[in-house]
């Protein structure tokens, strides 16, 4: 099985099942921002343009999942693991309505996956 740059918990999981029910097709964008807490951002499909400058780490329960190229390089040995607490966020994400926000939690890749992934080592 290939390795995941990104993945969810179960709580995750099952909000982005729920929001998809409401909203349709979504996609992620992993923030970089001050003001939004560097958080993964929700929206529905077309509602956030990517540009050359991101980078499609994957799919997180069959919605695509971008980073900025720059913050990409700061992480490329990590897997992201998206997960759900109680709280408002400060941004426009789809899930900031129900209080609750999606935040990452992450794990070093270990060496094996990093040659895997074909990465430099740390």
């Amino acid at each position: 099985m290939p390795i995941q740059r990104v993945i969810s918990t179960e709580a995750s999981a099952e909000l982005i099942a729920k929001l998809k029910a409401s909203h349709g097709p979504l996609m992620f964008h992993q923030s970089g921002g001050c003001c939004d807490g560097s958080q993964p951002m929700c929206f529905q499909v077309g509602e956030f343009r990517t540009g050359g400058s991101d980078v499609l780490l994957g799919e997180l329960e069959g919605c695509e999942f971008y980073m900025s190229r720059d913050q990409y390089e700061y992480w490329k040995h990590t897997q992201l693991i998206i997960d759900v607490t109680r709280g408002r966020g400060s941004s426009f994400s789809l899930e900031i309505p129900l209080g609750v926000r999606f935040f990452v939690r992450s794990r070093m890749f270990t060496e094996e996956e990093i040659l895997e992934l074909g990465l430099d080592k740390i």
